[in-house]
């Protein structure tokens, strides 16, 4: 009995030993793989998200501020369209 608690004793703790390396090796292949995915993306041209909405922003701006002149050339050109004066 003594010899087969042994034996399963050993055995234990080669499984346990066996789960722990390929834990370890698990951890080591997924932080590979992040750092190899940073590296690829950051060879792209990508925008980060703050530089993304600045542009958005800036852009809404310019299309209100056309709107602005648009409204005040129609304006203008409605005013100067009215009787031609005669000499």
């Amino acid at each position: 009995m003594q010899a087969e608690n042994r034996m399963f004793d050993d055995f234990v703790k080669f499984v346990n030993g066996a789960a722990g390396t390929v834990a370890g090796m698990g951890r080591e292949a997924e932080a590979s793989a992040r750092s190899r995915a940073r590296e690829w993306i950051g060879g792209l041209d990508f925008v980060s998200r703050d530089e993304f909405e600045a542009v958005k922003a800036m852009a809404a701006a310019a299309r209100d501020e056309a709107d602005v002149l648009r409204a005040r050339l129609d304006g203008l050109e409605a005013k100067s369209a009215g009787p031609v004066p005669t000499v």
